[in-house]
């Protein structure tokens, strides 16, 4: 074999191939594609000697089974060289607040972007203020300019990428090297464009959230979250996992394997029609702007193109100034486009938002109604035309 070939053969694999192979070990599982599904709590060990000392591979089944070890290794591929260990919740919310538990103390200060998913906020609001930990919420689109904000207990600094409401896109890296350097950590929720568009823990980030309810599942029918950490987070994480309790049911983690598998074709086919739709509701007369960080016009494009190799499906737009009877006759004639607060499943949602009355560090003044559209795996032609019905219905209303 020539050096030219054996190059060839060993570069590393992409992306895709990461996902249809990682995690799968056919001789363990008996020839089988899948792993199998282990519904267990009991482990039994073989010798006195094997129970005194904990000796195992498994232990108890909240503790892991093969089943989860099998997406845990999927995961931790396609999170990259940079991730030493990913951990499972039951939702994306449990997520993020086994995360913000496993950093943080009594006495302790937060930083959180504006434009964090609401109930992020409802936590820190809540749980932790009662714990005694200070929260400080930030500019989204603040920079270097964070390290103004920093005191002397700051822990960690929490963002997200965009935020999925508003769409602001906040320079991650930038945000973790200001971090590093007064030592707080820096959690990502990468939600929106997943592991597959932007790997935050490659550019300084320490803990990558999602909540795989979202694209992971792709189908609308499991409750998940993953918690993925470098080696300077990971031993804080999985600690936190194990005194929680925290654990997801092995139904769901044999589904999010299974979604991982088409995570690919999934999220490509949700950035192509995404952005076919976007374009084509920034002409509609009654659309005032659309908030896409993938559109060349948006506020945050320079930093998607420069950190993140695709968007997925989820995005706004402000229409122009409107009764509210106008909005819902809008939303009450869509067919395809059903009202729901998700998204990352196969199917088109839509959902009117207002951010002002929690944002804090900044103010949201759209200057008119604002929706927040998932395009799903539909024909994008016909996504069009059921929009196009809907603004029929807003222009009679």
């Amino acid at each position: 074999m020539s050096s030219s070939e054996d190059k060839r053969l060993s570069k590393p694999r992409q992306k895709e191939t990461v996902l249809a192979t990682a995690g799968r070990d056919t001789k363990a599982q008996k020839g089988f594609v899948n792993p199998p599904v282990v519904h267990g709590s009991t482990v039994l060990y073989p010798t006195a000697d094997d129970l005194h000392a904990h000796r195992g591979e498994y232990q108890y089944g909240r503790r892991g089974t093969p089943t989860t070890k099998a997406l845990q290794e999927a995961m931790m591929a396609l999170e990259g060289a940079q991730c030493a260990g990913v951990g499972i919740a039951p939702s994306g919310l449990a997520a993020i607040t086994t995360t913000l538990l496993a950093v943080l103390k009594a006495g302790d200060h937060l930083l959180v972007c504006d434009n964090a998913y609401r109930p992020t906020r409802n936590f820190c609001n809540g749980v932790l203020a009662r714990y005694g930990v200070e929260t400080t919420y930030f500019d989204p689109l603040i920079g270097s300019g964070i390290g103004q904000l920093f005191k002397a207990n700051t822990r960690a600094v929490l963002v997200e990428a965009p935020g999925s409401q508003s769409f602001e896109m906040p320079d991650i890296p930038v945000i973790a090297s200001v971090a590093q350097a007064r030592g707080a950590l820096v959690i990502d929720d990468n939600t929106w464009a997943t592991p597959l568009f932007h790997r935050s823990l490659d550019q300084g980030v320490d803990i990558s959230i999602q909540a795989a309810t979202k694209y992971i599942g792709g189908h609308s029918d499991i409750m998940f979250g993953t918690i993925s950490a470098n080696a300077k987070a990971w031993p804080m994480v999985a600690d936190a996992i194990q005194l929680l309790g925290v654990c997801a049911g092995p139904d769901d983690v044999f589904l999010a394997i299974r979604g991982l598998r088409t995570l690919a074709v999934r999220l490509a086919q949700h950035y192509r029609s995404g952005l076919e739709i976007a374009r084509w509701l920034g002409k509609r007369p009654e659309v005032n702007r659309v908030l896409h960080p993938a559109l060349e016009t948006d506020p945050g494009h320079a930093i998607w193109k420069r950190d993140f190799t695709g968007a997925s499906g989820l995005f706004s737009v402000v229409l122009n100034p409107a009764t509210q009877d106008a909005v819902d006759a809008l939303l009450n004639s869509l067919e395809l486009f059903g009202m729901g607060y998700s998204w990352g499943g196969f199917e088109s949602l839509i959902i009117p938002f207002d951010c002002a009355s929690y944002r804090t560090a900044t103010q949201w003044q759209p200057g008119g109604p604002s929706l927040r559209l998932h395009v799903g795996l539909e024909n994008v032609e016909d996504l069009k035309t059921d929009l196009a019905r809907g603004f029929a219905a807003f222009n009679a209303a």
